[in-house]
Protein backbone atom coordinates (compact mmCIF):
# COMPACT_ATOMS: atom_id res chain seq x y z
CA UNK A 1 0.00 0.00 0.00
CA UNK A 2 1.86 3.13 -1.00
CA UNK A 3 1.74 6.00 1.96
CA UNK A 4 -0.02 8.96 1.59
CA UNK A 5 2.97 11.61 1.58
CA UNK A 6 2.16 15.22 2.42
CA UNK A 7 3.67 18.27 0.00
CA UNK A 8 5.72 20.40 2.07
CA UNK A 9 7.53 23.40 2.17
CA UNK A 10 9.99 25.33 4.74
CA UNK A 11 10.30 29.20 4.87
CA UNK A 12 13.53 30.41 6.96
CA UNK A 13 16.33 28.30 6.76
CA UNK A 14 18.04 29.37 9.74
CA UNK A 15 19.24 27.78 12.94
CA UNK A 16 15.81 26.53 13.38
CA UNK A 17 14.53 26.02 10.26
CA UNK A 18 17.67 23.48 9.47
CA UNK A 19 16.14 21.58 12.49
CA UNK A 20 12.79 20.97 10.55
CA UNK A 21 14.20 20.31 6.99
CA UNK A 22 16.14 17.42 9.30
CA UNK A 23 13.55 16.30 10.85
CA UNK A 24 10.70 16.49 8.10
CA UNK A 25 13.49 13.96 6.29
CA UNK A 26 12.92 11.36 8.73
CA UNK A 27 9.05 11.63 8.77
CA UNK A 28 7.59 8.88 6.72
CA UNK A 29 4.28 10.88 5.57
CA UNK A 30 6.24 13.79 4.39
CA UNK A 31 7.81 14.73 1.38
CA UNK A 32 9.56 18.15 1.04
CA UNK A 33 9.41 20.45 -2.31
CA UNK A 34 11.71 23.07 -1.53
CA UNK A 35 12.99 25.64 0.47
CA UNK A 36 12.54 29.57 0.15
CA UNK A 37 14.43 31.94 2.82
CA UNK A 38 14.86 35.81 2.30
CA UNK A 39 19.06 35.23 2.56
CA UNK A 40 19.17 33.29 -1.43
CA UNK A 41 22.55 32.35 -0.55
CA UNK A 42 21.93 30.47 2.66
CA UNK A 43 19.08 28.89 0.89
CA UNK A 44 21.08 27.57 -1.95
CA UNK A 45 23.95 26.01 0.54
CA UNK A 46 20.80 24.63 2.93
CA UNK A 47 19.65 23.23 -0.70
CA UNK A 48 22.53 21.87 -1.78
CA UNK A 49 23.07 20.35 1.28
CA UNK A 50 20.04 18.22 1.67
CA UNK A 51 19.75 18.41 -1.72
CA UNK A 52 16.67 19.95 -2.43
CA UNK A 53 15.30 23.02 -4.59
CA UNK A 54 15.72 26.71 -4.00
CA UNK A 55 12.44 28.58 -4.81
CA UNK A 56 13.06 31.82 -5.51
CA UNK A 57 10.36 33.35 -3.89
CA UNK A 58 7.97 32.38 -0.81
CA UNK A 59 5.02 32.23 -3.73
CA UNK A 60 6.35 29.66 -6.02
CA UNK A 61 7.23 28.09 -2.87
CA UNK A 62 3.51 27.93 -2.06
CA UNK A 63 2.38 27.19 -5.63
CA UNK A 64 4.08 23.40 -5.82
CA UNK A 65 3.25 22.86 -1.55
CA UNK A 66 -0.01 21.60 -0.09
CA UNK A 67 1.87 22.40 3.26
CA UNK A 68 4.30 25.04 4.53
CA UNK A 69 6.91 25.14 7.31
CA UNK A 70 6.73 28.45 8.79
CA UNK A 71 10.39 28.99 10.89
CA UNK A 72 10.69 32.99 10.12
CA UNK A 73 11.33 35.35 12.55
CA UNK A 74 8.38 36.07 14.71
CA UNK A 75 7.60 39.22 12.79
CA UNK A 76 6.64 37.74 10.40
CA UNK A 77 4.58 35.06 11.12
CA UNK A 78 1.61 36.90 10.54
CA UNK A 79 2.55 37.96 6.95
CA UNK A 80 4.13 34.58 5.81
CA UNK A 81 0.96 32.79 7.63
CA UNK A 82 -2.19 34.92 5.86
CA UNK A 83 0.27 34.17 2.74
CA UNK A 84 -0.04 30.46 3.07
CA UNK A 85 -3.72 30.68 3.61
CA UNK A 86 -4.03 32.17 0.23
CA UNK A 87 -2.72 29.81 -1.59
CA UNK A 88 -4.92 27.01 0.05
CA UNK A 89 -1.77 25.59 2.53
CA UNK A 90 -2.01 24.16 4.84
CA UNK A 91 0.48 25.40 8.15
CA UNK A 92 2.52 24.46 10.63
CA UNK A 93 3.66 28.05 12.20
CA UNK A 94 6.75 27.99 14.78
CA UNK A 95 5.72 29.60 18.30
CA UNK A 96 4.55 32.27 19.10
CA UNK A 97 1.72 32.30 16.43
CA UNK A 98 2.16 36.16 15.59
CA UNK A 99 3.62 39.60 17.05
CA UNK A 100 -0.04 40.09 18.84
CA UNK A 101 -3.69 39.07 19.78
CA UNK A 102 -4.81 41.36 16.90
CA UNK A 103 -2.66 39.56 14.60
CA UNK A 104 -3.51 35.86 15.88
CA UNK A 105 -7.71 36.56 15.51
CA UNK A 106 -6.91 37.71 11.95
CA UNK A 107 -5.38 34.59 11.01
CA UNK A 108 -7.84 32.53 12.93
CA UNK A 109 -10.54 34.79 10.95
CA UNK A 110 -9.38 33.82 7.92
CA UNK A 111 -8.57 30.09 8.34
CA UNK A 112 -12.29 29.49 10.00
CA UNK A 113 -13.25 30.04 5.51
CA UNK A 114 -9.97 28.14 4.71
CA UNK A 115 -10.23 25.52 6.96
CA UNK A 116 -7.04 24.35 6.70
CA UNK A 117 -4.89 22.06 9.30
CA UNK A 118 -3.16 24.98 11.47
CA UNK A 119 -0.86 23.74 13.72
CA UNK A 120 1.81 26.05 16.14
CA UNK A 121 5.06 24.52 17.02
CA UNK A 122 4.80 24.82 20.89
CA UNK A 123 7.73 22.09 20.99
CA UNK A 124 7.49 21.37 24.59
CA UNK A 125 3.96 19.73 24.50
CA UNK A 126 5.94 16.97 23.34
CA UNK A 127 8.75 16.64 25.66
CA UNK A 128 9.19 13.34 26.60
CA UNK A 129 8.62 14.26 30.66
CA UNK A 130 5.45 15.96 29.10
CA UNK A 131 4.23 12.77 26.97
CA UNK A 132 5.15 10.69 30.31
CA UNK A 133 1.89 12.46 32.12
CA UNK A 134 -0.43 11.32 29.57
CA UNK A 135 -2.54 9.03 31.79
CA UNK A 136 -2.04 11.05 34.90
CA UNK A 137 -4.55 13.20 36.49
CA UNK A 138 -3.03 17.04 36.61
CA UNK A 139 -5.02 18.99 38.90
CA UNK A 140 -2.79 21.32 40.58
CA UNK A 141 -3.61 24.08 43.24
CA UNK A 142 0.21 25.70 42.57
CA UNK A 143 2.41 25.33 39.76
CA UNK A 144 6.18 26.69 39.64
CA UNK A 145 8.07 27.13 36.70
CA UNK A 146 11.33 28.22 35.68
CA UNK A 147 12.84 28.72 32.24
CA UNK A 148 15.98 30.13 32.50
CA UNK A 149 18.93 29.98 29.23
CA UNK A 150 22.13 31.65 28.66
CA UNK A 151 22.38 34.80 26.21
CA UNK A 152 21.66 34.34 22.11
CA UNK A 153 21.30 36.95 20.21
CA UNK A 154 18.17 34.86 18.73
CA UNK A 155 14.98 35.37 19.92
CA UNK A 156 15.59 38.98 21.06
CA UNK A 157 13.25 40.76 18.73
CA UNK A 158 10.67 39.81 21.39
CA UNK A 159 10.25 39.74 24.90
CA UNK A 160 11.63 37.00 27.09
CA UNK A 161 7.67 36.61 27.34
CA UNK A 162 7.00 35.48 23.63
CA UNK A 163 10.30 33.99 23.65
CA UNK A 164 10.71 31.80 26.57
CA UNK A 165 7.42 31.99 29.08
CA UNK A 166 5.16 31.45 26.23
CA UNK A 167 6.24 27.64 26.35
CA UNK A 168 5.47 27.33 29.85
CA UNK A 169 2.32 29.49 29.36
CA UNK A 170 0.71 27.20 26.46
CA UNK A 171 1.64 23.87 28.94
CA UNK A 172 -0.23 25.22 32.29
CA UNK A 173 -3.22 26.76 30.38
CA UNK A 174 -3.43 22.92 28.26
CA UNK A 175 -3.19 21.50 31.94
CA UNK A 176 -5.46 24.23 34.02
CA UNK A 177 -9.16 24.23 32.38
CA UNK A 178 -10.02 27.50 33.98
CA UNK A 179 -9.94 30.95 32.84
CA UNK A 180 -7.15 33.45 33.97
CA UNK A 181 -8.28 35.60 36.57
CA UNK A 182 -5.69 37.68 37.59
CA UNK A 183 -2.04 38.81 36.46
CA UNK A 184 0.83 40.32 38.35
CA UNK A 185 4.19 40.26 36.51
CA UNK A 186 7.49 42.50 36.64
CA UNK A 187 10.38 42.08 34.01
CA UNK A 188 13.92 43.99 33.25
CA UNK A 189 15.67 44.77 30.35
CA UNK A 190 19.00 43.99 30.53
CA UNK A 191 21.21 43.55 27.78
CA UNK A 192 18.44 44.17 24.77
CA UNK A 193 15.55 46.22 24.02
CA UNK A 194 13.21 43.99 25.36
CA UNK A 195 12.63 42.65 28.83
CA UNK A 196 15.25 39.33 29.23
CA UNK A 197 13.99 38.54 32.70
CA UNK A 198 10.69 38.10 33.91
CA UNK A 199 8.42 36.85 36.16
CA UNK A 200 4.61 36.70 36.63
CA UNK A 201 1.82 35.31 38.65
CA UNK A 202 -1.03 33.66 37.14
CA UNK A 203 -4.34 32.79 39.20
CA UNK A 204 -7.02 31.00 37.99
CA UNK A 205 -10.81 31.13 38.57
CA UNK A 206 -10.43 27.58 39.86
CA UNK A 207 -8.57 28.94 42.87
CA UNK A 208 -4.82 27.38 41.04
CA UNK A 209 -2.33 29.88 41.32
CA UNK A 210 0.94 29.84 38.95
CA UNK A 211 4.34 31.54 39.27
CA UNK A 212 6.55 31.67 36.18
CA UNK A 213 10.02 32.95 35.56
CA UNK A 214 11.68 32.97 32.40
CA UNK A 215 15.29 34.51 31.92
CA UNK A 216 17.52 34.24 28.72
CA UNK A 217 20.43 36.05 30.66
CA UNK A 218 21.65 33.27 33.28
CA UNK A 219 24.71 31.43 33.97
CA UNK A 220 23.10 28.22 33.84
CA UNK A 221 19.92 26.06 32.04
CA UNK A 222 17.04 25.38 33.64
CA UNK A 223 13.47 24.02 32.21
CA UNK A 224 11.36 22.68 35.11
CA UNK A 225 8.22 22.68 36.14
CA UNK A 226 6.13 21.76 39.68
CA UNK A 227 2.80 20.61 40.23
CA UNK A 228 1.45 20.69 43.90
CA UNK A 229 -2.09 18.66 43.91
CA UNK A 230 -4.62 16.94 46.70
CA UNK A 231 -2.23 13.96 47.09
CA UNK A 232 0.53 14.65 44.69
CA UNK A 233 3.90 16.41 43.96
CA UNK A 234 4.69 16.40 40.39
CA UNK A 235 8.10 17.42 39.38
CA UNK A 236 8.95 17.73 35.56
CA UNK A 237 12.71 18.65 33.52
CA UNK A 238 12.55 19.52 30.53
CA UNK A 239 16.06 19.44 29.69
CA UNK A 240 16.64 15.80 30.81
CA UNK A 241 12.72 14.31 29.71
CA UNK A 242 12.52 13.04 33.33
CA UNK A 243 9.35 13.27 35.26
CA UNK A 244 9.50 12.12 39.07
CA UNK A 245 5.86 11.78 41.67
CA UNK A 246 5.67 11.87 44.84
CA UNK A 247 2.58 10.89 45.72
CA UNK A 248 -0.23 9.46 48.45
CA UNK A 249 -0.92 5.89 47.42
CA UNK A 250 -4.66 5.18 47.12
CA UNK A 251 -6.89 1.83 46.49
CA UNK A 252 -7.17 1.36 42.35
CA UNK A 253 -4.42 4.44 41.52
CA UNK A 254 -1.49 2.92 39.59
CA UNK A 255 0.56 4.85 38.08
CA UNK A 256 1.26 3.68 34.90
CA UNK A 257 4.96 2.70 33.03
CA UNK A 258 6.92 3.75 36.15
CA UNK A 259 10.77 3.17 35.33
CA UNK A 260 11.54 3.48 38.93
CA UNK A 261 8.91 3.58 41.78
CA UNK A 262 9.50 2.54 45.31
CA UNK A 263 7.31 3.60 48.74
CA UNK A 264 8.99 5.66 50.95
CA UNK A 265 7.31 4.47 53.89
CA UNK A 266 3.39 5.15 55.93
CA UNK A 267 3.07 8.47 57.63
CA UNK A 268 0.81 8.40 60.38
CA UNK A 269 -1.79 10.61 61.06
CA UNK A 270 -4.12 9.36 64.01
CA UNK A 271 -7.34 8.15 62.40
CA UNK A 272 -5.41 7.57 59.30
CA UNK A 273 -2.52 5.94 57.87
CA UNK A 274 -0.75 7.39 54.44
CA UNK A 275 1.30 5.27 52.25
CA UNK A 276 3.81 7.59 50.62
CA UNK A 277 5.25 6.73 47.42
CA UNK A 278 7.98 7.64 44.45
CA UNK A 279 7.81 7.16 41.06
CA UNK A 280 10.26 8.18 38.30
CA UNK A 281 7.85 7.83 35.00
CA UNK A 282 9.32 5.62 32.41
CA UNK A 283 11.54 8.17 29.53
CA UNK A 284 10.23 7.84 26.16
CA UNK A 285 12.29 7.80 23.11
CA UNK A 286 10.82 10.77 21.28
CA UNK A 287 12.43 13.69 19.41
CA UNK A 288 9.84 16.53 20.14
CA UNK A 289 10.53 18.32 16.82
CA UNK A 290 10.36 15.10 14.79
CA UNK A 291 6.87 13.99 16.39
CA UNK A 292 4.98 17.52 16.09
CA UNK A 293 5.96 17.55 12.51
CA UNK A 294 4.91 14.26 11.98
CA UNK A 295 1.25 15.01 13.66
CA UNK A 296 0.95 17.95 11.70
CA UNK A 297 1.12 15.75 8.84
CA UNK A 298 -0.74 13.03 10.25
CA UNK A 299 -3.72 15.91 10.47
CA UNK A 300 -3.52 16.76 7.15
CA UNK A 301 -3.70 13.07 5.63
CA UNK A 302 -6.51 12.03 8.23
CA UNK A 303 -8.43 15.70 8.05
CA UNK A 304 -8.13 15.41 11.86
CA UNK A 305 -7.50 18.00 14.79
CA UNK A 306 -4.27 19.34 15.11
CA UNK A 307 -3.02 18.45 19.24
CA UNK A 308 -1.86 22.27 19.20
CA UNK A 309 -4.63 24.42 17.25
CA UNK A 310 -4.34 28.15 16.18
CA UNK A 311 -6.75 28.56 18.96
CA UNK A 312 -4.48 27.13 21.10
CA UNK A 313 -1.76 29.56 20.28
CA UNK A 314 -3.90 32.34 20.32
CA UNK A 315 -4.79 32.06 23.92
CA UNK A 316 -1.21 31.44 24.79
CA UNK A 317 -0.49 35.33 23.31
CA UNK A 318 -3.81 36.87 25.32
CA UNK A 319 -1.91 35.97 28.37
CA UNK A 320 1.42 36.61 27.34
CA UNK A 321 0.06 40.32 26.47
CA UNK A 322 -1.39 40.53 29.85
CA UNK A 323 1.22 40.16 31.02
CA UNK A 324 3.71 42.28 29.08
CA UNK A 325 1.07 44.65 29.80
CA UNK A 326 1.19 44.31 33.68
CA UNK A 327 5.47 44.03 32.95
CA UNK A 328 4.86 47.62 31.49
CA UNK A 329 2.51 48.73 34.55
CA UNK A 330 4.99 48.10 36.62
CA UNK A 331 8.07 49.60 34.90
CA UNK A 332 5.85 52.66 35.31
CA UNK A 333 5.70 52.69 38.46
CA UNK A 334 9.39 52.04 39.24
CA UNK A 335 10.73 54.43 37.03
CA UNK A 336 8.36 57.38 38.64
CA UNK A 337 9.02 55.85 41.98
CA UNK A 338 12.69 55.69 41.56
CA UNK A 339 12.90 58.89 39.00
CA UNK A 340 14.32 56.99 36.46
Amino acid sequence: MNLRKVKIGVIGIGHLGSKHVEQLLKVPEAEIVGLYDIDAQRCMHMAKKFELECFPSYEKLLEESEAVSIVTPTRYHHEHALQALAADNHVFIEKPIAQNLEQADEIIAINRDKKKIFQVGHIERFNPAIIALDKIIINPLFIESHRLSSFDVRGTDVAVVMDLMIHDIDLILSFVKSPVQEVDASGVSIVSTKEDIANCRLKFENGCVANVTASRISAKKMRKMRFFQPNAYISIDFLEGITEMYYVQKEGLEIPDAGLAFSLGKLDMGDEKKNIHYARLAKKDINPLHYELQLFCKSIINDTKPPVTAEDGQRAIKIANMIINSIQEQTKYVKKFWRI
